[in-house]
């Protein structure tokens, strides 16, 4: 396979990973992750949708754990930048949303590195605003 080959094929598992992730394919996501995987999300113990996750069916659920969460409609997200190499991806935009618990709002900037191997995704680190998130999700 060539390298550019290899991207292509990187851009589309991303782009379907992303569309499943809009319409809350739970499902397709356990398929699109690996069975193992390199999961990176700064622990905060006053998100309840944030925690260690390494299976494929640990990630893909931490999307409808952050739904059960957060008010639908207040849920915002923007993809600014999406860049390819090889196996990897990055991913930079803008998100956005509203607690349920408590009614706040948080936002701010994220970027998501994903790497695909096997036509599965093997690493997901997203580096988020995860103050705005902790402080949206408190009652004081």
């Amino acid at each position: 396979m060539t390298a550019e080959t290899v991207a292509d094929h990187t851009r589309s598992v991303v782009q379907d990973f992303l569309q499943a992730r809009l319409a809350g394919d739970t499902g397709r996501m356990v398929e699109l992750f690996a069975d193992d995987v390199d999961w990176l999300l700064a622990e905060n113990p006053v998100v309840p949708w944030i925690r260690p996750r390494s299976t494929g069916a640990e990630c893909a659920a931490q999307s409808a754990e952050l739904a059960d969460h957060t008010v639908p409609e207040d849920a915002a997200a923007t993809l600014d930048t999406f860049l390819v190499d090889g196996t990897d991806a990055v991913l930079f935009g803008h998100l956005s949303g509203t607690v349920r618990a408590t009614g706040k709002s948080f936002g701010g900037p994220f970027a998501l590195r994903l790497t695909v191997e096997n036509g599965r995704i093997t690493r997901h680190h997203l580096y988020e605003n995860s103050l705005s998130i902790a402080a949206a999700c408190t009652a004081a």
